[in-house]
Formats: structure tokens, sequence, C-alpha cells
């Protein structure tokens, strides 16, 4: 079993995801901004770490990193403020990938966007540029990393009752969470998916299906 650190221990996803890893005998630190977070972190059998991922150098991105197995990456700024989002989205998390780099930690699992291209299509003066753009640079530098990275990247996320089932097939545009996160843990634990970029909308193959193919 392994020990991984998860960033934004706090967001849907993350808690979902921390809680499949530790059914599944792995040790979860979640890192988190809010103390008043951790009892539900530990409801979901996670053990809370304040740190303000906005806030952190690359050397303490390294100290918080450092002796996990992995890492996985679902901070966000979550909307609003632009400055927050080239903050964490592209500038925290571009840190954090250098620190597990400097650490010595290979595994780094990116929860990106389906959208997360060069050519994402997003106007530069729509709100949304600032996520699609850091996204799309730090997806970059992760693969551009010696790391042994996987990004993770679904479509529009809901909170419909997950299925178990996933695609990239055009027939769907949304997914749920709780899907994410079992795509999340799956590739945690499958090697074979290191190297891999992972588009995904909600869909009929099954999650382990779907990672094979």
């Amino acid at each position: 079993m392994s020990n991984v650190i998860v960033f934004g221990g706090h967001g849907k996803v993350a808690l979902l995801a921390t809680r499949l890893l530790t059914d599944r005998g792995h040790t979860v630190t979640s890192v988190i901004r809010n103390a008043d977070q951790s009892d539900e972190v530990r409801a979901h059998g996670g053990e809370p770490r304040i740190a303000d991922v906005q806030e952190q150098s690359l050397t303490d991105f390294a100290d918080l990193v450092r002796g996990q197995d992995a890492v996985l990456w679902s901070a966000g700024a979550g909307g609003g403020s632009v400055d927050r989002t080239w903050a964490i989205d592209r500038d925290a998390a571009v840190l954090s990938i250098q620190g597990a780099a400097r650490a010595g930690v290979d595994r780094y699992v990116m929860v990106s966007w389906s959208g997360s291209e060069l050519d994402h299509g997003i106007p530069q003066d729509d709100d949304f540029f600032a996520y699609a753009q850091s996204k799309m640079i730090a997806d970059a530098v992760l693969r551009d990393s010696d790391l042994q990275w996987t990004v993770v990247a679904p479509s529009t996320l809901t909170d419909d009752e997950p299925t178990g089932s996933v695609d990239w097939d055009g027939s769907s545009s949304q997914v749920p969470r709780g899907d994410v996160a079992h795509v999340v843990a799956d590739v945690l634990e499958d090697p074979y998916t290191a190297g891999r970029t992972i588009r995904f909308n909600g869909g009929s193959t099954p999650v382990a299906d779907f990672l094979r193919g």
C-alpha cells in the first residue's frame, strides 16, 4: 500500500478519492487551507495537513511531499478571482511539480480538464480563460518533467450518482465527480497509466476497461 498526498484535499473529487484510496488500504495526507475542514477530511479517511498552496514556496512544496509515494493535485481556485486562479491553478501547480521532482517523489497525478490543450479555444476576454490557460500550462510542465505523471482530464463535473463507467466518444459532455474519483484512484494504483493524458466524459465503458484501452 502507498502513501498519497492530496492537494486540495477538501474538494469534492478529492474527498471522494480519499475515501476510495483509504478503503483500499492506502494512507492519504490531505493538504487543506482551512483547519475547520479537518473533521470532514478525517471522516473520509484522510489525515489533514494545514497549508495554503497559494503561499507555498518551491522548498515548502518539496518539504510537504517528501517521503510520500505519490502526489495527487486536485487543488484549484474554483473560479472567482482571476489572480487567484493564476496563483493556484498555474503557479502553485507548477511549483508542486518542481517540488515533487526535488523531493524524489516520482508518481504525480494531475486532476485537470478535458480541454487543457494548446488550442483550448477560450477567448482571452472570457472569464474562463485564466483557468483554461493555467491548466494547459501546468499540464505541459508536468508532461515535460521526468516524473511518472498522469493527467486525469474530465469534462464538466456533476454531482450525479456515479455509474462506474466513462467514455471519450462524444456521447456526453459531463461526468459525475464520483466517477472522476474512481478514475483517480485506479490511476494511482496503476503504474501503466504513467505518461498518459486521460480525457473522458460519462459513458458506458467500465473504468477499468477504459483505462486499459
